[in-house]
């Protein structure tokens, strides 16, 4: 069993998360249609999830440490922002590349705030230099690395739920913060894998720095290093197959 204050943790998240879910679905700005995107299949499905997973889960993660809670709300700010504005650019490169060429696209926006908002973040959870620039990399690499992963119905939200559920045997506030990620993963995982919503890139981005967030509280130096090497593989890796990909 997990204690009082993971359990709390995880009860706070995926209920504040499914109270947003609900009221963006009764009462969506806008209107309907303004909340509507097409999904791998071309199907016309919702994106209601996204910023209640978002909102649901940092404020959950600001229970635990506010440092986390902001690389959350930071995280999924950045992600909205390009759920928004987005465009059809995939991978690092593309978007690095239009920079060069003077063109900020919202890819280079979520990069860059995405990984300032982590180095905030792990400058919070951690006290040495090294030990900060490690978590760093920690909690942006897991943000992009849930992103990645989001391609089909439930994909994302399964690994989130796989990779945090290890996490809630530890004590503390990684323990808490893994709590989270589990809390706000599963309050949409049944509408997200019947395809009748969404969690974008903002619900995606969210959910990973809360991931990344829980191993940066729970780890030290060698943990922080392990991990850091294996987002930073996992982001070079995706970006060779979104490029393999573009090329076909």
């Amino acid at each position: 069993m997990i204690g009082t204050r993971k359990s709390g943790s995880l009860l706070l998240s995926a209920a504040l998360t499914r109270a947003g879910f609900a009221l963006l679905r009764a009462h969506p700005p806008g209107g309907p249609a303004r909340w509507e995107r097409k999904n791998h299949a071309g199907r016309t499905v919702e994106l209601c999830a996204a910023p209640a997973v978002a909102l649901g889960t940092a404020v959950a993660a600001a229970r635990a440490h506010p440092g986390a809670g902001l690389a959350v709300l930071a995280a999924g700010a950045c992600g909205a922002y390009d759920d928004v504005a987005g465009d059809h650019r995939r991978g690092f490169r593309a978007h690095l590349g239009a920079l060069r060429n003077g063109e900020v696209t919202s890819g280079a926006v979520k990069l860059f705030g995405v990984s300032a908002a982590g180095l905030v973040a792990g400058a919070l959870l951690k006290e040495r230099p090294v030990d900060r620039l490690l978590a760093g990399v920690v909690i942006a690499g897991a943000a992009h690395f849930v992103n990645l992963v989001d391609v089909r119905p439930g994909r994302a939200l399964g690994a989130v739920l796989a990779l945090a559920a290890p996490g809630l045997l530890r004590n503390g506030p990684g323990g808490e913060l893994a709590a989270v990620a589990v809390g706000g993963a599963a309050a949409v995982l049944r509408e997200d894998l019947g395809g009748r919503t969404m969690i974008g890139d903002t619900g995606a981005h969210a959910l990973g720095a809360a991931l990344g967030a829980a191993v940066v509280a729970g780890n030290r130096r060698p943990g922080l290093l392990v991990h850091a090497v294996a987002v930073v593989a996992a982001a070079v890796y995706g970006d060779r197959v979104t490029a393999w990909a573009r090329s076909r």
